[in-house]
């Protein structure tokens, strides 16, 4: 029963998250994250909450439109730490001249840890385990 209450609440919040990402707004977006987040990419060095935002701002200035969906594969819940897999498949459109666009499918699995703090559920670390682009 605790664990259907803790994925309720933690779906509204990918939900947030969701529509932040497609609006682009980053500080809703990283909203969801603890100051102690370890971001670590499918190939690449773990990244700090501070590292994550600035490379989040970056990718932010450098497309036009970004639609994503997922969806939990399972979930855990052990000693404090609420776990979940999770496939996101985001489509991006990336300016390509002056009016063109440049379409682009990113599919992922992703791992989540989040934890309760001062009475809210935040990210304390992601880590991305598969990434394919086309």
């Amino acid at each position: 029963m605790e664990t259907d209450l803790i994925i309720s609440a933690i779906s509204e919040i990918h939900k947030k998250a969701d529509q932040a990402l497609e609006s682009k707004d980053l500080t809703a977006y990283t909203a969801m994250f603890d100051d102690t987040l370890s971001y670590t990419p499918a190939k690449g060095a773990a990244l700090n909450k501070r590292d994550y935002t600035l490379d989040l701002k970056k990718y932010f200035g450098n497309l036009k439109e970004i639609h994503t969906s997922y969806y939990r594969i399972k979930s855990s819940f052990e000693e404090e730490v609420f776990t979940e897999k999770i496939a996101r498949k985001s489509i991006i459109l990336k300016p390509n001249l002056l009016i063109f666009s440049k379409k682009q499918t990113i599919q992922t699995e992703e791992i989540y840890h989040w934890k309760k703090v001062k009475g809210e559920w935040k990210v304390i670390a992601i880590e991305i385990t598969l990434e394919e682009k086309y």
